[in-house]
C-alpha cells in the first residue's frame, strides 16, 4: 500500500510573508537575548531595557506564528503558547531586575 499523501496549496504572498516575518522574528530575538545577557551580566539598565523593550515585539511574533501563521501544526501551536508564557515571566522578572538595579545605583 502506498503512503498517503497530503497536498496543500502554499500561496506565494503567504509564503514570502512568513520567510519575512521568521527571518525578522531571528533578528528581534537574537538581539533581544544578546542585550539581555549583556544587561545581566554587566548589572547595566540600558541593555536590559532594550531587552525588555524588545520583549513586545517578539511576543507579537509569538502570537503571529500561534494565530496567523499560514498553516501550523497543534505542536507549534503548543509551543507558541508555552513561549508566549516564558516572555510574561520574563518581563515580570526582567522588570523586577530593573528595578534591583536601580536600587543598587542609590548606595
Amino acid at each position: 500500500m502506498a503512503p498517503r499523501r497530503l497536498l496543500l496549496p502554499y500561496p506565494s504572498a503567504n509564503l514570502a510573508l512568513d520567510l519575512v516575518m521568521l527571518f525578522l522574528y531571528l533578528g528581534i530575538e537574537v538581539t533581544r537575548i544578546f542585550f539581555g545577557s549583556k544587561g545581566n551580566l554587566c548589572q547595566r539598565k540600558v541593555p536590559l531595557a532594550i531587552s525588555l523593550a524588545l520583549t513586545f515585539p517578539a511576543a507579537v511574533m509569538a502570537a503571529y506564528y500561534l494565530l496567523l501563521q499560514t498553516y501550523a501544526l497543534r505542536l507549534e501551536a503548543i509551543l507558541n503558547a508555552i513561549l508566549l508564557l516564558f516572555y510574561a515571566v520574563e518581563l515580570l522578572l526582567g522588570i523586577l531586575t530593573l528595578a534591583s538595579f536601580s536600587s543598587l545605583d542609590s548606595y
